[in-house]
């Protein structure tokens, strides 16, 4: 009976949210995969702009490659990786760093659910099921990894490929890092032309962003194209949890919704580069900014 209802869940999971897979020969693996590909896009994504999802556990994790329950979440100021914002997250399981690897996690659940589904050739062979799930498991990071990357290129303005790009992103984020520097303002500051906001005095910033212009000279691209691409990529503005604060304490206090009206008609344009909001793009100072699941 179990068997039965993990087949139909699976059945109707791929017919709901994945009908490409409709004729596919190993209908099961298929899913499983699509469903691996989706999460390392979507979480990909979101720490494309410095999301961090306050409770990363697996009822959070959708089969549509959706997640509904961000948890107590939070968007980062100062780019660290071991950022969390969880107020229950006392191990930082969640940090932001952490993220690909909890997702690779879940999925490892997920896959353990599937098992009776995952051979179709030895019914009960567990061993066989087992060994096609960690083929399929063990290619999450290298998705992921490809998924993050072809969207730092994005935001540094690079339309092709090259060996070195992982590095030119590693060494921009460890110098982030090192100065505590805002994650949004700084890709903004990079699209709008300028130099890695807080270091225009640094001769190791001022190196790395020639190094930066030196590779975007070599793809057959305009500097207008490369800017429109790093606009579509990299927010203008984000909801900053000092905002969000002041939203709820205005509305909660004194009954004043004009403070998240204003917020929320802001955020309905993120990528909007030519408006001029200046107090919505200032940085957070509050490192011990914490969220709770009832916001």
């Amino acid at each position: 009976r179990g068997r039965a209802a993990t087949r139909a869940l699976a059945d109707y999971t791929r017919a709901r949210h994945y009908p490409e897979l409709a004729d596919a020969p190993d209908a099961h693996l298929a899913l499983f995969d699509a469903i691996l590909a989706r999460q390392a896009s979507l979480i990909a994504r979101w720490q494309l702009v410095g999301f961090i999802h306050g409770v990363m556990n697996t009822d959070n994790m959708s089969l549509s490659g959706e997640t509904i329950d961000y948890g107590p979440c939070a968007f980062m100021d100062a780019y660290d990786p071991a950022t969390v914002f969880s107020s229950i997250d006392h191990g930082r399981r969640y940090a932001y760093g952490n993220q690909p690897a909890i997702a690779q996690w879940n999925l490892a659940r997920l896959a353990e659910a599937m098992l009776p589904l995952l051979d179709i050739e030895h019914v009960g062979n567990v061993d066989r099921a087992v060994e096609r799930a960690k083929a399929s498991l063990d290619r999450f990071p290298g998705l992921f990894e490809q998924h993050w990357l072809d969207g730092m290129r994005a935001k540094l303005g690079l339309f092709t490929q090259e060996d070195r790009d992982q590095s030119l992103v590693t060494e921009l984020l460890a110098g982030m890092q090192r100065r505590s520097a805002d994650f949004t303002n700084t890709f903004r500051s990079l699209t709008s032309g300028r130099l890695v906001e807080d270091a225009a005095a640094d001769p190791e910033v001022e190196a790395w962003h020639r190094r930066l212009v030196a590779r975007r000279g070599r793809q057959p691209y305009s500097s207008s194209e490369v800017e429109a691409l790093m606009r579509r990529h990299n927010p203008a503005v984000i909801p900053r949890n000092y905002h969000v604060e002041e939203a709820l304490e205005a509305a909660t206090s004194a009954g004043d919704f004009s403070v998240m009206e204003r917020l929320l008609d802001v955020l309905a344009t993120p990528y909007d580069h030519g408006r001029d909001v200046p107090a919505f793009s200032s940085a957070g100072s509050d490192r011990s900014y914490r969220t709770f699941c009832g916001t």
